[in-house]
């Protein structure tokens, strides 16, 4: 049966010629393009082309397998290079890969007057902040009420996503193996009379987290990875690790420590 696949770009010059090149080169290898219904999706770019790429296809999850090629500087979702186009597309039609699967963030949004909640998921994190003033909401783990936070918002990731804004609050960072969501602070308030936990959340795939704002009064700013929405009238946020996962078409090795240390340490003693 023909392979279908699709390439996704960034929109820039050099990501357009690159995708050009592969389309063409899989064409004559006998693939079929599918934009609606492909088994691979190449993203040409960089992680934030990755990450909107994947969000196309969120309805596809079990039917499609992800590639990142990367016009810059590797990625932690793109693994190859343009000067490896040749030996990426043999591998492709040759079906020499395997699939690896990681763990997404499920997130629904309750609010005021309205029975069915809205659903997304998130490759990343989901974020929420106040458009004014300190956010106030009660965390709650299982239903049990955990902590009162107040502060500039709480992020939750994924374990691919510890290595983005996550990180840059303090997280931890966690191997995509793992079926976890983590909870990180940002800015809290933490005094005589207020008191947070002031440490990151690892919790467990069967664990559910809400947060329920003090007064509904209030209007919030989400963002589910590269989006952003305006809510009000929150009753709760509910976070879950997903039963959806991600899968990644793996021609090689791409060791996550690896990526860890070429990204963030450097080579240099």
């Amino acid at each position: 049966m023909m392979m279908k696949f699709y390439v996704a770009s960034k929109g820039d010059h050099k990501s357009n010629m690159i995708k050009s090149m592969v389309e063409k080169y899989l064409l004559d290898l006998d693939l079929e393009i599918s934009q609606e219904a492909p088994e691979l999706v190449i993203s040409v770019g960089g992680d934030g082309t990755f990450l909107h790429t994947v969000h196309d296809y969120f309805h596809r999850l079990e039917e499609t397998a992800f590639i990142g090629l990367h016009t810059g500087h590797l990625g932690f979702y793109a693994d190859w290079l343009p000067e490896e186009i040749e030996k990426l597309v043999i591998a492709i039609s040759r079906r020499q890969f395997e699939i690896k699967e990681y763990p997404l963030l499920s997130m629904s949004i309750h609010k005021e007057g309205e029975t069915k909640p809205e659903k997304y998921l998130a490759l990343n994190e989901a974020t929420i902040k106040k458009i004014e003033g300190s956010l106030v909401l009660d965390v709650k783990i299982n239903d049990m009420h955990f902590e009162r936070f107040r502060g500039d918002g709480l992020c939750v990731s994924t374990p691919s996503g510890s290595t983005a804004y996550n990180k840059a609050l303090g997280g931890a960072i966690v191997h995509p193996s793992l079926s976890t969501m983590q909870v990180t602070e940002m800015s809290s308030i933490n005094n005589r009379v207020f008191r947070t936990i002031g440490s990151p959340l690892i919790l467990p795939s069967h664990h559910i987290c809400q947060f329920v704002p003090v007064n509904r009064d209030q209007k919030f700013v989400l963002t589910i990875d590269h989006m952003t929405k305006s809510v009000e009238n929150v009753v709760s946020l509910e976070y879950t690790v997903a039963k959806e996962r991600i899968r990644f078409a793996r021609f090689r090795p791409f060791p996550f420590w690896k990526r860890v240390r070429d990204s963030f340490i450097s080579d240099e003693y």
